[in-house]
């Protein structure tokens, strides 16, 4: 089991909108100072503006003698949210509001939209989500993507594949439907990665609904497990006699992150906490994540602080704890990669996600399932970090909610 990251000391209280301005000032204060250097505390609050974590005592490590830096390949994109490498270094990007397009390796090319994208449920944080390429795509070219789905009861995550030829999606199926449908346009999630064995993984919201995020006969707020076609794969774990055959893991609040690892294979996510509490995990077969039941966050209005934390905030026994939380606020992780490229040798084997509040990229250093250190990077970008993956060329790329994706190389 993880162990629980460090604890941020007592917070004195203020009221809630004096907080916000004070943390949009000094967010605007520090961004000059956090480019291609580490900041390793911080404050944010959830979807909105600024940035947080804990307050971690750990020396940022020192920067290599050429500083990484991030070039603007495009800003012509429109409210981008993931994006997959074509094995000719070419880009499959959706937009939130329902389209596809081609970026060219070099980003100086954007495809019109794809044609075969099914209607998609454009609203709040709902539309056009991730995207992911078939692990046999030279031989066979689907391409899989989730999105906002409407229907009976409301609108909840599905996802779709095709086959890729030219600027079409052919052949075009619905391979999984979240259940059940629900009112409401937050928490979605959601993130595709395959398995090694060729298995996708889904990561699922709990659509702002709580308490479903427990229950095993919903997908609410849990990370399903299933085959290419949508079928139900051998080897998921039992979770009793009323639970859903694809269901992996549950008690996640909206993992809108996630990634394996290079060394163990294992799932990790990152999800979005309430006020605070936003999370890194390890992914285990069964494994019950506490929420809502527990947080290191609070609920929304309650004054920051530990004394607020929902249950207590330690997960352990009942759950399992994080790998490293953000408090007292949230940055609103978006996307995670694990890299392993040869362009940053003094990064191997860091966690690095995005930030949707804190307007910046983190790097988290790990020691196996343990925290060592975080560092902060290219909060002068002052841009929304919707995803993040490795290129190709070893290179890290982000997309931004602006429309911009951005290579970070030195």
């Amino acid at each position: 089991m993880s162990q629980p990251a460090m604890r941020q000391p007592p917070f004195t209280a203020i009221p809630d909108s004096r907080r916000r301005e004070l943390i949009d000032a000094a967010w605007k204060l520090t961004a000059f100072a956090a480019a291609g250097t580490g900041l390793l505390s911080g404050m944010a609050a959830c979807g909105g503006g600024g940035g947080g974590s804990r307050t971690d005592s750990s020396t940022p490590t020192p920067p290599p003698s050429v500083a990484a830096r991030a070039v603007v390949l495009t800003s012509a994109l429109s409210s981008p949210w993931g994006f997959a490498f074509l094995p000719d270094g070419r880009m499959v990007v959706t937009q939130k509001s329902g389209s596809m397009v081609i970026v060219s390796a070099d980003g100086g090319t954007v495809s019109g939209p794809l044609s075969g994208v099914p209607a998609v449920a454009s609203a709040g944080q709902g539309g056009l989500l991730d995207v992911a390429i078939d692990p046999d795509f030279e031989t066979d070219p689907w391409v899989y993507w989730s999105y906002a789905e409407s229907g009976s009861g409301g609108s909840g995550t599905a996802v779709a594949r095709g086959r890729l030829s030219g600027t079409a999606l052919a052949d075009v199926q619905v391979i999984f439907r979240q259940l059940p449908k629900v009112s409401g346009d937050g928490h979605f999630g959601s993130r595709l990665v395959f398995r090694s064995d060729k298995t996708l993984f889904v990561t699922l919201g709990e659509r702002q609904k709580g308490s479903p995020a427990q229950d095993v006969t919903t997908h609410l707020g849990k990370v399903v497990r299933i085959e290419r076609d949508g079928s139900v794969p051998s080897g998921n774990p039992n979770l009793g006699g009323t639970a859903r055959p694809e269901l992996w893991s549950l008690g996640h609040r909206n993992p809108q992150g996630a990634a394996l690892h290079p060394t163990t294979g294992d799932l990790w996510l990152v999800e979005h906490g309430p006020q605070g509490g936003d999370e890194l995990n390890r992914v285990t077969p069964g494994g019950n994540y506490g929420w809502p039941v527990k947080s290191y966050g609070c609920n929304y209005g309650d004054p920051v602080g530990t004394a607020c934390r929902i249950g207590g905030g330690t997960h352990a026994p009942t759950y399992i704890e994080p790998v490293s939380y953000w408090v007292p606020t949230s940055i609103a992780p978006s996307g995670l990669v694990f890299y392993t490229g040869a362009g940053f040798p003094e990064w191997q084997g860091n966690a690095f996600l995005g930030a949707l509040a804190g307007q910046a990229l983190w790097r988290v250093v790990l020691s196996g399932a343990t925290e060592v250190s975080r560092e902060r990077l290219f909060a002068s970008l002052d841009e929304r970090i919707r995803c993040v993956r490795q290129g190709p060329d070893g290179w890290l790329y982000l997309l931004t909610d602006s429309g911009k994706l951005i290579r970070i190389d030195r």
